[in-house]
């Protein structure tokens, strides 16, 4: 089984590939590489793109959003000590799609892949385009929230806009207890500096 998929991840690396294509590849049967590249999609492992060819999915292939992010994001905890990810939205949620975590052992974070419901937290407010939470993004550049996903937790984002649109937020998460005046006052301005950075690494990608 092993030799198989490895001989269908040769068959995609660099490319995109039908089953058929897949079979002719790898010399396995269409019925054979149709059902192992099936299985490969829900794990991850390939993806289907809009012609319907197989091609690496996403253990393999970073975004240009997860390209400029990673290392801002870096960059952002080792200056401010705290968590700091990368959301977007899909539909009524958001997912985080890259998490650098504090060093701290009292922290605040969650694994890369979660989902939460639109609107909590700061990048929940931002991504939902809650009201209250545009105009605070109008007045301030960034987004906070204290204690209101989580108590005891708190965040400040800020959105990357790509031709004046929000596609992603950059968010710091810590435990309010390491917050002198609130998430905003003390962070709020390197995450949006953050976010403006990853908006220019993308516009100079394109």
């Amino acid at each position: 089984m092993l030799e198989r998929i490895a001989a269908i991840l040769d068959a995609v690396d660099g490319t995109s590939a039908s089953a058929s294509e897949l079979a002719r590849r790898t010399g396995l049967s269409v019925s054979t590489s149709h059902r192992l590249a099936l299985s490969m999609v829900e794990y991850g492992f390939l993806r289907r793109n809009e012609s319907g060819g197989f091609q690496l999915g996403h253990r393999f292939v970073r975004t240009a959003l997860e390209n400029a992010a990673l290392p801002v994001l870096t960059e952002l905890r080792d200056t401010t000590g705290e968590t700091a990810q990368l959301w977007i939205r899909r539909g009524d949620e958001r997912i985080c799609q890259l998490s650098v975590d504090s060093q701290h052992e009292l922290k605040a974070t969650l694994p890369e892949g979660a989902r939460l419901a639109l609107p909590a937290g700061s990048s929940g407010r931002l991504l939902a385009r809650e009201g209250e939470a545009m105009e605070e993004l109008e007045a301030k550049g960034w987004v906070e929230s204290v204690g209101r996903r989580t108590p005891g937790l708190g965040s400040v984002s800020a959105p990357v806009l790509s031709r004046n649109q929000i596609i992603a937020t950059i968010c710091l998460a810590m435990p309010l207890s390491r917050i002198k005046e609130s998430p905003g006052s003390d962070f709020g301005t390197a995450v949006k500096q953050a976010a403006h950075r990853i908006e220019a690494d993308l516009a100079q990608a394109q």
